[in-house]
């Protein structure tokens, strides 16, 4: 049994509501205090979002927001014609472009979103990695608690930095795998898996200097609110996705066991990040960004139980994205603390 340290990552800088901030040290303060919880940090922001960014509103013009709601059904539907299609290569490329000139066309319309909260971001995440590497020096195992799931970015690469060839595997109904090139809403927390995997070249990742993780060694679990030309990237970079539907028709553990044959073939482990709105927003509200159809409250016990079985090869975890203003009788809270003491009992 390893050594655990907990890090409070306290931001919500990454996403365009607050709360995920506070949820951090809700979730872990009774857990500091577990024989097997060596130290226990807390990093938080410098700046809110208000402060960090006075003159640009954290939401667009609601003419905005309607432009890019419609804009968003268009591209769905044209995803579902002709993507699903068994295209060349030379046509998926050109299919794939031309969402990416769409996304930028639509981005054009609203200067007001450039790179929201870039610089406190980075200041936020540099000091999050150099924590993470000290952990992980000290040969204590990193369990970091959000905070949005941008913190992922620092945890992630302190982990891939210290053991140098690393598979990833992200529990999140969303992809996170946009580019600032592809992200509408300028919201970063969509990037931090293409950060991760370094399909993002650009930004998000100045601090860290080593290897990134392989897009053949990245998987995503319960992916189903993936916008359309994210897909591009996800497919392009080849990253495998299995979906909520996925699921419910082999099975939790299944899955599971899949993905962890997938990011363990050939490397020295595997990071894990769990973002709870994986979770149906019927068991689990307290998230900031829901999306429905998620898994149910048998399926989260069977993989959080399937995970564990890894611990051996695991080698940093994150759990992310509770949101105490959202959450409803603390449903959330209390599956996530179940999830916590689990991991800390096992890892």
């Amino acid at each position: 049994m390893k050594k655990i340290a907990i890090i409070n990552a306290c931001t919500d800088l990454g996403v365009h509501v607050n709360g995920a901030s506070l949820g951090a040290q809700i979730l872990t303060k009774d857990l500091c205090s577990n024989s097997t919880v060596s130290h226990c940090y807390t990093l938080k922001d410098s700046q809110t979002k208000e402060q960090a960014n006075p003159k640009n509103p954290v939401t667009t013009c609601q003419e905005i927001d309607d432009f890019v709601q419609e804009f968003n059904r268009l591209l769905l539907a044209m995803h579902e014609l002709h993507f699903e299609e068994k295209m060349s290569e030379e046509n998926t490329k050109l299919y794939q472009k031309k969402m990416h000139d769409l996304v930028l066309s639509v981005k054009a319309l609203d200067t007001k979103n450039e790179k929201r909260n870039l610089e406190q971001i980075n200041e936020f995440n540099q000091k999050l990695y150099s924590q993470v590497l000290q952990i992980l020096e000290d040969n204590e195992f990193p369990l970091t608690v959000g905070g949005d799931h941008i913190i992922a970015i620092a945890s992630s690469l302190a982990s891939i930095k210290k053991h140098q060839n690393l598979g990833i595997i992200w529990f999140d109904s969303h992809a996170d795998y946009n580019t600032y090139a592809t992200s509408v809403t300028g919201n970063l927390h969509g990037l931090p898996l293409a950060v991760a995997t370094h399909f993002e070249k650009d930004i998000l990742a100045d601090f860290h200097e080593g290897p990134f993780y392989d897009p053949k060694h990245t998987v995503i679990i319960g992916g189903r609110d993936i916008d359309p030309w994210e897909w591009g990237n996800v497919l392009e970079a080849g990253v495998t996705v299995f979906s909520t539907k996925d699921i419910q028709k082999y099975g939790a553990r299944e899955i599971c066991k899949k993905a962890f044959e997938i990011a363990s073939n050939g490397t020295n482990g595997v990071h894990i990040s769990f973002d709870l709105d994986l979770i149906d927003p019927q068991v689990a509200p307290g998230v900031s960004v829901p999306a429905k159809d998620g898994i149910n409250l048998k399926e989260t016990y069977e993989l959080v139980d399937e995970i564990v079985k890894y611990a051996n090869i695991i080698k940093s975890a994150d759990l992310v994205e509770y949101n105490p203003m959202f959450d409803k009788d603390d449903k959330t809270a209390n599956l996530a603390k179940e999830i916590l003491n689990k991991w800390i009992a096992n890892f």
